[in-house]
């Protein structure tokens, strides 16, 4: 293990992401002092050339690749040609920057859909590739199986430090909560908040309500990657999560609650659930000292809070 540099250039690339912009809080609160970020405005990384010339002209020396293109269930299932596309030109073209323009290390961020449809639970690094996919984001799940395996290949073939993380579902500040692209735990936030607002008398949740979820504070991700990056030196995967996971029933509560809405609690059973249960298997990163802070109600609570300033949820129909 290398020890690194805290005066070294640092690139987060998708920085304004809700893993992005929490890599770049933690990397501040421990002491890096020049990481460097760049909107889509400046360096658009599905471009291999822009890519390209912005490694050759800053040459980070460590990078967190967390740029992608990200949705819910709902998104992953309308649009898989956009999902597959664009993040396997995202990783393509930065992973190989990385490797001409001679990166000390890099971090690839996965996704724990990358894991079989039934694989048993909690899912284990060493169940990558042993059964189908969830078909509801098999695509968004291929594109992040191939960046896992370019990472490795480069580590393989040339000694690259390209390590790959699977982070189980994020919530936290700057979360996406467009009804059509978000992941659940904002979406329920939204309509929650409206329903309250507006007088519904009961919200229907998308799906049975049976599906079970692991949820991690996009802070405590952080946390998590910046150790890694500065400890763990495997192409072997790892996986970040909270170590529980909750039914979307009871998630629904837990946010019914934060909200304040005291209507009733529904099921659209016609609309998938997805993957009946994702919990990860952390003990590879728990043996290495880390744990999470943020409990799951805390999470919830803080970022109610945030969303609450936000313009869309102060607009009444």
């Amino acid at each position: 293990m290398t020890p690194i540099d805290k005066t070294a250039k640092v690139f987060v690339a998708g920085h304004r992401g809700l893993a992005g912009s929490a890599l770049v809080r933690a990397l501040e609160r421990h002491g890096y002092g020049n990481v460097v970020v760049r909107s889509r405005n400046d360096v658009d990384l599905l471009d291999r050339g822009t890519t390209r010339a912005f490694f050759e002209t800053e040459r980070p020396a460590y990078v967190y690749l967390a740029a992608a293109k990200v949705g819910g269930i709902k998104a992953n299932d309308t649009y898989p040609v956009e999902f597959l596309a664009e993040n396997l030109t995202i990783q393509q073209n930065v992973i190989q920057a990385a490797h001409d323009y001679g990166v000390t290390k890099l971090m690839f961020l996965a996704s724990s859909c990358i894991y079989p449809r039934l694989a048993p639970q909690p899912m284990r690094e060493d169940a990558l590739l042993t059964g189908p996919l969830e078909p509801t984001n098999e695509a968004y799940a291929i594109a992040k199986i191939a960046g896992i395996k370019m990472c490795q290949a480069y580590a393989r073939q040339y000694g690259d430090r390209f390590v790959s993380v699977i982070p189980c579902n994020l919530y936290g500040p700057g979360d996406n909560y467009d009804l059509t692209r978000s992941h659940v735990l904002p979406a329920l936030i939204r309509r929650f908040h409206e329903a309250k607002r507006d007088g519904l008398a009961s919200v229907a949740l998308w799906g049975t309500g049976k599906a079970r979820r692991e949820f991690l504070h996009s802070d405590d991700l952080a946390e998590a990657c910046v150790l890694l990056m500065e400890q763990y030196e495997s192409a072997d995967t790892i996986n970040i999560g909270s170590g529980d996971d909750i039914a979307i029933a009871d998630l629904g509560k837990l946010a019914a609650n934060a909200v304040g809405y005291t209507g009733a609690i529904g099921f659209n059973s016609a609309v998938a659930d997805g993957m009946p249960q994702k919990l990860l298997d952390i003990t590879k990163l728990t043996s290495m000292g880390w744990k999470p802070a943020i409990s799951l109600t805390q999470g919830i609570d803080s970022v109610y809070e945030e969303y609450k300033s936000r313009p869309e949820a102060t607009i009444s129909r």
